[in-house]
């Protein structure tokens, strides 16, 4: 047993209701494994959660970890949870942070959703100018090329409380795009008016992956949080972030892999998008499991090679 146990295992957590469903969950995992360590939840307010802005104006992704990050380094916590997609790109990364348990991968796909008692539609039967809200440049992009005639705006807020307001006509758009994960850690899977198709719409690069890090060189809290992780899940995170640490893309860039994995071997399908709704770059790369961070790679260098540096230098409007 690791010399950690001698007192309690402090995890760092933003407070929004998501946040805390799925940091309730991994409690429960860990109390599970370990009954007899006590897990107190330290909860963190991060800038992403206090500003109503753009995201690009506070540092982009890295604005929902660097509070979190900063109590990690500190030794004020001694790991934190979130959802991968919100983690800044790897090369952006905090360095002295280090992933400790990968949870099971919940559904990935993006959903659309109308406001409450509004006929069930697709985005295809949306009539034309249509408001869709979005904070993610990856969808406003999906939206750009597979459905022109909508009209792409950027909204922010959690979850529950985007819904609410988009029920009350408070959010300024007609329509918006969930992550399914997330309506359904709300318990608002019902919401969900058309589920999207993953091979058009390739969803987020972490999507539906719940991390929990750790200080790097922590060897306790790295032995004691390993038994946690889901493997099936590890690789194809590990092969995902590999594609965005080959892009070295920020928090504006319209760019998406998404892996599966299936008879010990990983794909991993990417593309980079064009903000202003010009043709996409996509690529497909397969491999051996144990060899995901590899593939990962390639599928980032094929992109590079077709000319996705072009387009991940065009900043979204």
């Amino acid at each position: 047993m690791t010399t950690l146990t001698a007192r309690p295992v402090r995890l760092g957590t933003r407070p929004s209701p998501m946040a805390m469903e799925q940091t309730t969950r991994f409690a429960h995992a860990f109390r599970a494994q370990y009954p007899d360590i006590t897990l107190d939840i330290c909860k963190i307010t991060s800038e992403g959660d206090a500003h109503h802005g753009p995201l690009s104006q506070i540092g982009g992704k890295g604005a929902f970890t660097r509070r979190a990050d900063e109590h990690l380094l500190a030794g004020q916590v001694d790991a934190t949870i979130a959802c991968a997609k919100d983690l800044p790109s790897p090369h952006d990364r905090t360095p002295g942070i280090t992933v400790a348990a990968v949870l099971p991968r919940e559904d990935a796909r993006d959903v659309l959703v109308l406001p409450a008692g509004h006929p069930r539609a697709t985005l295809a039967e949306l009539p034309p100018g249509t408001r869709v809200g979005t904070s993610a440049p990856r969808r406003a992009a999906l939206l750009h090329a597979l459905y022109p005639k909508l009209t792409a705006v950027p909204i922010r807020g959690n979850a529950d409380r985007r819904l609410a307001r988009l029920d009350s006509g408070e959010l300024g758009v007609d329509v918006m795009i969930a992550a399914l994960a997330g309506l359904r850690r709300l318990g608002f899977a019902d919401r969900a008016d058309e589920i999207l198709d993953p091979t058009l719409w390739l969803p987020a690069a972490g999507a539906g992956i719940v991390v929990v890090e750790h200080r790097a060189g922590d060897a306790a809290t790295a032995e004691l949080l390993a038994p946690l992780t889901h493997p099936a899940t590890r690789i194809l995170l590990d092969a995902e972030r590999a594609v965005l640490a080959g892009l070295e893309g920020g928090c504006l860039t319209a760019a998406s892999a998404h892996a599966t994995l299936e008879d010990g071997r990983v794909t991993v399908h990417a593309t980079v998008l064009d903000p202003a709704g010009g043709p996409a770059l996509r690529t497909d790369s397969s491999g051996p499991a144990d060899r995901a961070a590899d593939v990962g790679r390639k599928a980032a260098q094929g992109l590079l090679n077709a000319g996705a540096a072009r387009l991940l230098a065009v900043t979204p409007e």
